[in-house]
């Protein structure tokens, strides 16, 4: 199988790639990114990983780029809330237009199976009730607009020859090469090694699911695998890893010992709140279950934490959050307010 994945050098891509090396003999991996976060490494990037690796834009990719892959891996996007409300055009465009502008041509270049990572934030605000894949949306932001949109597009594209698969993956979470601290799990890991508490900026009642992102690489390599409809979008996480908030940085302080936490008791209650119904994709891929251990999860990011050299005393002024990195380059006049290198 010869793959192309959009999007490598971002924070799912080199975890993915090692997996996938290892999950698929004989697979060839070949990696495309705007490098927007090339220089922002926590560890060394995995390169032996892929075939090849070059530095393009989604937005401007053609059936010719597609030609001779059996599969594309979509995982380009503007990558959060705080993001896609500051570049809220580009957010549409790159998470939306252009990917659904790469399906398209790859279809038409013969790829067989187009994988996107969808997000369990288009549910927005749920109920107390867990959300099905048939349940109504209720996207909350421009980010989780864009995936609903997407999914939207892809739908007419799967039939015969064309296998599409949506993974609407929990919030992601644990140690990678690209490491992000603009992620819940990792920021409280970060926050209380850097400060010895974790404060909780909303009053912790929001529930999330989490997946760690050796899960979301599993359930990468079932999507390149599967057999079954031609069209699938589908939960992806587990029970055992849904939090409400609070509760969830109470337990990374217990794995942690000796961090205080902080929960703002009088802050507006997040609408981002939402529990989700994992049973589709137990059903779908028994043999590729979420399986990481929370504990371990925590203790290998403070480890990977406890390693990094950087200057920042404020976890949320460092380079591992996306936002910084972006306004950085924008202010340097390295990229357009469009998000795209201007040299």
């Amino acid at each position: 199988m010869k793959i192309l994945m959009i999007g490598h050098r971002g924070y799912v891509g080199p975890v993915a790639a090692r997996h996938l090396a290892r999950a698929l003999p004989g697979a060839e991996i070949h990696g495309l990114d705007a490098n927007w976060f090339k220089g922002s490494e926590a560890a060394p990037f995995p390169d032996g990983a892929f075939a090849s690796q070059h530095r393009g834009d989604v937005r401007d990719l053609t059936e010719a780029d597609f030609r001779g892959f059996d599969a594309v891996v979509a995982l380009a996007a503007v990558s959060n809330d705080p993001i896609g409300k500051e570049f809220e055009d580009a957010t549409a465009d790159i998470n939306s237009a252009a990917v659904l502008k790469a399906a398209r041509a790859a279809k038409a270049a013969g790829v067989k199976r187009f994988v996107f990572a969808s997000s369990c934030s288009m549910y927005g605000a749920g109920s107390d009730s867990f959300r099905k894949e048939t349940d109504t949306l209720n996207p909350l932001t421009a980010y989780a607009r864009s995936k609903v949109a997407t999914e939207e597009g892809l739908r007419p594209l799967a039939g015969a020859g064309f296998m599409v698969t949506s993974l609407r993956f929990s919030t992601a979470c644990g140690a990678s090469p690209m490491l992000r601290l603009d992620l819940v799990l990792n920021d409280f890991v970060a926050t209380a090694l850097r400060t010895g508490r974790i404060e909780v900026l909303s009053d912790g009642s929001p529930w999330r699911p989490l997946i760690h992102v050796e899960d979301m690489a599993r359930a990468i390599e079932w999507a390149l695998v599967r057999a079954g409809d031609a069209l699938v979008e589908v939960n992806v996480g587990s029970q055992d890893w849904t939090w409400q908030v609070g509760r969830l940085a109470q337990d990374v302080a217990a794995v942690l010992g000796g961090v205080a936490v902080e929960i703002n008791t009088s802050a507006a209650p997040d609408k981002r709140s939402y529990r989700v119904d994992f049973s589709r994709f137990q059903a779908l891929a028994p043999d590729h279950q979420p399986g990481k251990d929370f504990a371990q999860a925590v203790r290998e990011l403070a480890d990977q934490v406890r390693a990094i050299d950087f200057a920042e005393t404020a976890v949320r002024e460092s380079r591992f959050i996306r936002l910084n990195v972006l306004r950085g380059h924008v202010a340097g006049g390295r990229l357009d307010g469009a998000l795209r290198w201007t040299a």
